[in-house]
């Protein structure tokens, strides 16, 4: 048996709801692994540090086991679990790591307001003021009183917006209407439900609710403005109806989206104080370059370090691949841009696909020429959140007392340290 047939034989077990299940699960893995090729295989230098699992959304339903024994067999350099609004799962991932050997890092991803750009859209399409922003390097969710308050202030907050999109969206699907409780959180292990959860709970209710492909046809005609010819085209991908729900129902101009009100986010003080607080690190999250809040990328740098963040982190694939040359040569100018103005302050870089759409990429092509110059960039970036990941419980964190003392001011000294003990060594 290789590993990939291992790892399929496990998956039902890797991604069950039952906790116990899936580390049971872990320790098979774990145990059969050692007879299987790839176990004699050297690592890649390939990696995603930005991966969600099944406690926000993951596109392939992984688990923090699965996205682990996964990782492992495909021997990357390095994986990072990345939720919305929750650290759940963080110890699951990180004693899963600590029994494969693997590199790793736990992060957290919301929405916060960033008093200074209200006038401008930067990283949340539509959403003035409104930004995308992350915390990576947490190395546990058992987090300090204060800021636990914090985080499930957070997730409420996150929970809210979603009720609330299907208690708006229920009347325009009628008949077809949802049961919050019923039949969209029991889609999730923790009770953190995104859009794409009741994206994906209208879909299955709708194919129940209509008993043929031509009746399921003429409902979402009516409901999403298609002729039944588009629409029975659509409801033979999945992926393609779901995102079609949600650009159609949730999105701006549809019966579900409401202008995102600033009060109902941290600001981006918070968030980074609650990380820094937890003992991560504060990271910027660029989506392309082309909004106004993003187009000057030393002015939000400037911006984004005055309030503590450390780290940068993109999504490579959404800034090169693309069959139009013309919107790829410009994707792709921004992202250097960007990239050479982290490289030029010593800010470190880490990079993933997200995994919470299917079809995503589960890796980066990183042998693409947009990337290749930057490998060592990027490598870099992952084998620091490891490092720290590993070096934060001792006090030895990327951004401790313990660094500042011995590194001062010097953030490229900083960064190689942190570099070389990443790459050095794992999870143990």
């Amino acid at each position: 048996m290789n590993a990939k047939e291992l790892l399929e034989s496990l998956h039902s077990d890797l991604v069950s709801f039952d906790p116990a299940v899936r580390k049971a699960a872990v320790l098979e893995f774990k145990e059969k692994f050692a007879a299987t090729p790839e176990a004699v295989k050297p690592e890649v230098l390939d990696h995603n540090m930005h991966c969600h699992t099944f406690f926000s959304f993951n596109g392939y339903g992984y688990s923090p086991s699965y996205l682990a024994c996964w990782a492992k067999m495909e021997r990357l350099f390095a994986v990072g679990k990345i939720e919305f609004d929750v650290l759940d799962g963080a110890d699951e991932f990180i004693e899963a790591a600590k029994l494969l050997g693997l590199r790793v890092a736990c992060g957290v991803e919301s929405r916060c307001v960033i008093k200074e750009m209200m006038d401008k859209v930067i990283n949340s399409p539509g959403e003035p003021g409104i930004a995308y922003h992350l915390g990576i390097g947490f190395t546990s969710a058992n987090i300090p009183a204060e800021q636990a308050a914090f985080l499930a202030n957070m997730k409420k907050a996150a929970a809210d917006r979603t009720r609330g999109i299907v208690m708006r969206v229920n009347p325009a699907l009628s008949p077809l209407e949802l049961d919050f409780d019923k039949d969209v959180l029991s889609l999730t292990p923790e009770g953190n439900a995104t859009e794409r959860h009741v994206c994906a709970a209208y879909a299955a209710k709708a194919a129940k609710m209509f008993a043929t492909p031509a009746a399921l046809a003429a409902f979402w005609a009516e409901k999403l403005k298609l002729t039944v010819e588009d629409a029975a085209k659509l409801i033979t991908d999945t992926v393609k109806l779901e995102g079609t729900i949600r650009s159609k129902m949730m999105k701006s101009g549809g019966p579900g989206y409401v202008k995102a009100d600033p009060a109902s986010f941290p600001t981006l003080e918070a968030m980074n104080n609650f990380t820094i607080a937890c003992g991560a690190i504060p990271s910027i999250a660029w989506l392309d370059g082309c909004s106004d809040g993003e187009s000057d990328p030393d002015a939000l740098l400037d911006l984004h370090e005055s309030y503590g963040c450390a780290l940068f982190n993109m999504i490579p694939d959404r800034n090169w691949n693309f069959a139009d040359p013309e919107v790829k040569a410009k994707k792709v100018a921004n992202m250097h841009k960007m990239v050479e103005a982290c490289i030029k302050r010593d800010m470190p870089v880490f990079v993933g696909t997200e995994m919470n759409a299917f079809g995503q990429k589960l890796v980066d092509t990183f042998s693409e020429p947009a990337l290749a110059k930057y490998m060592d960039v990027f490598v870099d970036g992952a084998a620091i959140v490891a490092a720290h990941t590993i070096l934060a419980p001792q006090g030895k964190g990327f951004l401790s007392d313990w660094a500042k003392e011995q590194f001062g001011n010097d953030k490229k000294a900083r960064n190689a340290y942190y570099a070389a003990f990443g790459k050095e060594n794992c999870q143990k």
